[in-house]
């Protein structure tokens, strides 16, 4: 009996110490969309519905060998098939639209996406080991691939609207003009993606018992940066390009509807599935980091830890579904463009890579379908 009294006595002070350290300023490390974690006060820390202990917010199971083999895996295919894109496209001389000019661009900034992926599997397991030039330098690539990736696709919207509703397709599809576009895009994505590439840095976190690159972003304004380069990727690097994506797609397929042409809804569905693919992968993923920087930001509740720890699961798994964006379009590529295929046999021909015999039989089957899109308002993914 006086060792259960004991016990509850012991538990009713662990209540309180937890209870007044609730009120301190401490500082603690909460994990990010990143995988990473920062450096804050106790205004992050989510706390049970009783107020007695913090939310233990790490997602168990994710940040694991599974992971760093998914990684791997998306890699690989990342990176063969987004060299086999660049190599059709550089083969084309005499054919090549605006179009596929645009396409090469996506492709090339998946190419640099991809590559950061085996360090980003290697920290998922091991954390960061790379030291921290490495960490500038991939945060940097993946900043400026996303956003590139993305600028193109509406820049792709953009071409395909001036070629079909607007009919004006000599203008917007000179080689020097769509080079100059491009330049343009990298040069913009370069600058946006600065200030991550800054700020990243290898910290060691006291609370895993492992380095990390991370924003190493101090002192009060330490959160409104951070919520700031959010707000940032948010409406620049997604919903706007979603928005111009979305008027000039509305338009040309307005516009094929009434011309009821079956060459033009050719020209369209690789362009139509590789947009429907690229917001499969990233608009959950962006939806889950604007949930979590409105509720960092006060203008959401951040309610209890069940709530915080949904939040940070949801960041997690988005995360990983957009890291696998990378390797998607190739696939696409293949499975749906016809003339995609035709050209890279024809390369593999010319290249002494398979013989005529297999060149022709594999092209048999399509003859029909190349010739009647040898226009110029063809690109090679169709």
């Amino acid at each position: 009996m006086k060792q259960q009294l004991f016990i509850s006595f012991l538990n009713f002070l662990n209540i309180l110490v937890l209870t007044n350290q609730k009120g301190e300023e401490q500082t603690t490390l909460s994990t990010n969309e990143d995988g990473g974690v920062s450096n804050t006060n106790n205004t992050d820390v989510s706390y049970d519905d009783y107020g007695f202990a913090p939310c233990q917010l790490s997602v168990p199971g994710l940040n694991s060998l599974c992971l760093m083999v998914v990684y791997i895996i998306v890699f690989v295919f990342s990176i063969v098939g987004n060299s086999v894109v660049m190599f059709v496209v550089c083969t084309m001389k005499k054919n090549r639209t605006s179009t596929d000019i645009y396409l090469m661009h996506l492709a090339m900034a998946d190419f640099l996406f991809c590559l950061t992926l085996p360090f980003y599997a290697a920290d998922s397991h091991f954390g960061w080991i790379f030291g921290n030039f490495l960490c500038k330098l991939l945060s940097g690539f993946q900043e400026v691939s996303v956003y590139s990736g993305v600028f193109l696709l509406a820049c792709i919207s953009v071409d395909r609207y001036f070629a079909i509703v607007r009919a004006t397709r000599r203008l917007f599809s000179h080689h020097m003009l769509v080079k100059v576009i491009c330049g343009v895009v990298w040069l913009v994505a370069g600058v946006l993606s600065l200030p991550v590439a800054i700020k990243k840095e290898k910290i060691y976190a006291d609370d895993l018992g492992i380095d990390i690159c991370y924003e190493n972003i101090t002192g009060e304004s330490s959160e409104r940066w951070r919520i700031s380069i959010r707000v940032l990727r948010h409406t620049v690097g997604f919903f706007l390009p979603l928005v111009v994506m979305a008027v000039c797609y509305s338009w040309t397929v307005v516009t094929l509807f009434h011309t009821r042409n079956h060459r033009k809804y050719k020209v369209m569905r690789v362009i139509l599935t590789v947009v429907l693919a690229f917001f499969i992968c990233w608009l959950p993923h962006n939806v889950s980091v604007l949930i979590d920087t409105l509720m960092r930001g006060g203008s959401l509740p951040e309610g209890s830890c069940e709530t915080r720890y949904s939040v940070e699961m949801m960041l997690e798994v988005t995360q990983v579904l957009a890291f696998m964006h990378c390797g998607v379009n190739p696939v696409l590529y293949a499975f749906i463009g016809e003339k995609f295929r035709n050209q890279l046999l024809l390369a593999l021909y010319k290249h002494g890579l398979i013989s005529k015999r297999v060149w022709v039989s594999c092209r048999k089957g399509s003859l029909n379908s190349t010739a009647s899109v040898k226009s110029r308002n063809t690109s090679v993914s169709m």
